[in-house]
């Protein structure tokens, strides 16, 4: 798939993808089953990141100003030690900065800043994470 994985880092099985390259995963991460990666544009994940099952990652839309569907591709970025939650959707052009968290079922339309906590549609900041990132993410299931 011409994917650059880092060391310790996981995608269980059942995940989708839409495109051969354009996935960037740092070192000890882990994308859980079921979710759907749309790489037409990159997605780049950092270090440290938890995502939970059902995620989708949508790296286009389409210029509804135009006849047809031309795509418009934007660029994802999840900095280090962010959590995602099960169904969350995040959309094309959107960096969730270090730290962030992003409730279950959040849409994310738009950045999330360092330490933010978000949720909803379209997810807004709801409160801020303490500073604690003296741990390694390293989650296996049983049976898989």
């Amino acid at each position: 798939m011409r994917f650059k994985i880092g060391k310790g880092s996981t995608i269980f099985m059942n995940c989708k993808f839409d495109s051969v390259g354009g996935l960037i995963i740092g070192d000890h991460s882990v994308i859980n089953p079921y979710c759907r990666l749309d790489s037409r544009e990159t997605i780049e994940i950092g270090n440290n990141v938890s995502i939970s099952e059902n995620v989708f990652f949508l790296t286009a839309d389409h210029n509804e100003d135009l006849i047809g569907v031309s795509g418009r591709p934007k660029k994802i970025v999840i900095e280090d030690y962010v959590w995602i939650g099960t169904r969350a959707m995040v959309l094309p052009g959107v960096r969730i900065e270090k730290g962030g968290i992003v409730g279950a079922g959040a849409v994310v339309t738009r950045d999330v800043k360092y330490l933010d906590i978000v949720a909803g549609i379209p997810a807004k900041k709801i409160n801020t994470r303490p500073e604690n990132f003296n741990y390694t993410v390293e989650y296996k299931r049983l049976f898989q």
